[in-house]
């Protein structure tokens, strides 16, 4: 990585400080605290799956396609911010960075709950973004730094499953909270637990030296990865408008994709590229983020349609269909620290493969079986039970996979483009669930279209992860 690319620093400085954070601070305390609010973000990522059809009542005349943006403004901006927010830690301290990505992000929280029109909405939803995506590699960081060197593979892999249980538990908890008190508590949620975990950060977490160098951050980069991603969902979302021509469909494509292609080549001249493509050099690396753009997708696409199937056709009030999602995101948790023990001694391939197909066989089971009728115990409950034990063994190795292999140097911010690859799949996954099931009079064949993509993407991550190296995970070097 260049010099000065954002997050080039990031792992050196937790690395190099962890035997005095683990002097002045507890491991697990410091490690609770800063999970407590990559909960809220990956929560808020994947609760509003729930909200959808209550925002469509709250904001009427808007589109479905207009109302993705509330989802996916979030998720594009995240993604684009997450790889410099890494380099903001190094140069103005972990603890700091960390605290004003919470507190950013509770503000947001608040202004989102305000907001009285879709376009205040959506703005707010993008300062959202901003903190969240200030305080993720903060808190990878603030994690790495406490913990001693033999225990970081264990500790990673358990910091991404309570982001992975987060997200799998979004829609169940949205579901009760937005019939409950209604679509805004659904941001009001955040204000208590952040509020809890911002007091504690204060107070408990060692603070951080500041970088001697300024990171630059690469501002045209990130405008270039923005309108690519932004680019490709909004042509996708509005493929079926009836005011879009299928030039206008083109068009946006095109857009996203010669968007793409820039940022690609402005990554190789600028000296201070937002994604060092030297990351992609490492063989485990690169088919590890392919595998995480598909899996992110298909989990978008499992949950949002999810949502669609039992309340468009099955007729279940909301509550109840966020407690018939509930099995499926309570088995995340114990199977990820399950997969995380076993990855310590198989490496994690056998459970990439493993995992992607139970996904796999839950789309397949969610395609083929369930029908008009409700019959939850026969023809639902099933395909839970093997997308929860699928996603609690891929989405932890996923994050997992994707830095055991990184030279220490490129740690952090390998981590980081690792989650904005998720959350680009979020986004794609969010658009094309929108086109094909989202419209008013749905029909079971459009699920049939849907489920078969998810089963499609959980394969094609099962073939990504093929070329992962097998071997357990190795402890980052000691500076």
């Amino acid at each position: 990585m260049t010099p000065h690319a954002p997050g080039a620093q990031a792992a050196a400085v937790p690395l190099a400080a962890s035997p005095a954070a683990a002097r002045t601070a507890l491991p697990w305390p410091v490690f609770w605290i800063a999970s407590v609010a990559v909960f809220l973000v990956s929560l808020d990522s994947t609760m509003l799956f729930a909200a959808f059809a209550a925002l469509r009542q709250a904001f009427p005349g808007v589109s479905a396609a207009e109302l993705s943006w509330v989802l996916n403004a979030y998720t594009v901006v995240f993604a684009a911010m997450l790889i410099p927010a890494g380099g903001l830690a190094d140069t103005h301290g972990r603890k700091r960075v960390f605290m004003v990505g919470v507190a950013l992000f509770l503000a947001a929280s608040a202004a989102c709950g305000l907001a009285g029109d879709v376009q205040w909405l959506i703005a707010a939803r993008v300062l959202q973004a901003v903190g969240a995506a200030l305080l993720t590699p903060a808190s990878l960081s603030i994690v790495l730094a406490a913990f001693p060197v033999e225990k970081r593979a264990v500790v990673v892999s358990l910091w991404g499953a309570v982001g992975g249980l987060a997200a799998a538990v979004g829609p169940s908890l949205g579901a009760f909270v937005v019939d409950g008190a209604g679509w805004p508590w659904a941001f009001y949620l955040n204000l208590p637990v952040g509020g809890l975990a911002l007091w504690f950060a204060a107070s408990r977490l060692p603070a951080s030296a500041r970088g001697e160098k300024r990171q630059r951050v690469d501002g045209v980069g990130m405008a270039l990865l923005m309108l690519a991603v932004g680019a490709v969902a909004l042509g996708i979302v509005q493929a079926d408008a009836p005011h879009w021509s299928r030039a206008d469909v083109a068009a946006c494509l095109l857009t996203g994709a010669v968007a793409l292609a820039s940022f690609i080549a402005w990554a190789r001249h600028t000296p201070a590229p937002l994604v060092d493509l030297k990351l992609f050099q490492h063989r485990s690396y690169r088919w590890v983020n392919l595998a995480t753009l598909a899996f992110g997708t298909a989990f978008a696409m499992m949950f949002f349609g999810v949502f669609f199937y039992l309340t468009a056709l099955w007729h279940y009030p909301l509550p109840r269909a966020g407690l018939a999602i509930t099995p499926g995101p309570l088995l995340v948790m114990p199977t990820a620290l399950v997969g995380g023990r076993l990855a310590a001694r198989l490496g994690h391939r056998p459970l990439l493969l493993a995992g992607a197909g139970l996904f796999a066989a839950s789309g397949l089971w969610f395609w083929i079986v369930p029908g008009m009728e409700p019959a939850y115990l026969t023809q639902w409950l099933p395909g839970l039970v093997l997308s929860g034990l699928g996603v609690g063994l891929v989405l932890p190795s996923l994050s997992a996979a994707a830095v055991s292999r990184l030279p220490p140097a490129h740690y952090a911010v390998g981590s980081a483009v690792n989650q904005a690859t998720r959350q680009v799949g979020s986004v794609l996954g969010v658009a094309l669930t929108v086109l094909l099931v989202g419209a008013a009079g749905v029909q079971r064949a459009d699920f049939s279209l849907l489920y078969g993509g998810y089963v499609a993407l959980a394969l094609l991550t099962a073939l990504c992860s093929l070329p992962v190296d097998t071997r357990p995970p190795r402890a980052p070097a000691r500076d």
